[in-house]
């Protein structure tokens, strides 16, 4: 039977597809082939990682069931890198932007942009793998 539960669950493989995928591209774009199309992939992909992130966060955050026992510490820190992990991508999402309407894409604030998007690349993983604890060690039944 689905329940609001199952929509968290649902939603977490966008922004880790989306940012992930996105971030690869831009590493090939600005270090092995400056191909216009990757560059724009990663454009769209960030924005809609950073668009799914805050989905994905909101789900977490008020459709979930809250742990008890030990579990409590691996969903408070799952939770403190969701968080993180969004404002990353949002953050990466709204300079990007920026650089795209100034016209400065190519400007040396690209590798602010490409920072700031390996962060949040980072982030996702950590993220996940705290998710995975979670559903692996304390959610689904030995």
């Amino acid at each position: 039977m689905f329940t609001v539960q199952h929509i968290h669950p649902m939603l977490v493989h966008f922004p880790i597809v989306f940012i992930l995928t996105g971030f690869i591209a831009e590493l090939v774009y600005l270090f092995f082939k400056k191909e216009q199309l990757l560059s724009e992939a990663s454009f769209w992909l960030l924005l809609a990682g950073a668009l799914a992130a805050v989905a994905s966060y909101a789900s977490g955050t008020f459709l979930t069931k809250e742990l008890q026992g030990v579990g409590v510490s691996i969903q408070n820190t799952h939770e403190f890198y969701a968080e993180i992990t969004t404002i990353s991508a949002l953050v990466g999402s709204v300079f990007k932007v920026y650089l795209k309407m100034e016209k400065k894409e190519k400007s040396r604030l690209k590798w602010i942009a490409f920072a700031i998007y390996a962060i949040t690349a980072i982030l996702v993983c950590i993220t996940g793998y705290y998710g995975g604890i979670l559903v692996y060690n304390y959610l689904i039944p030995n």
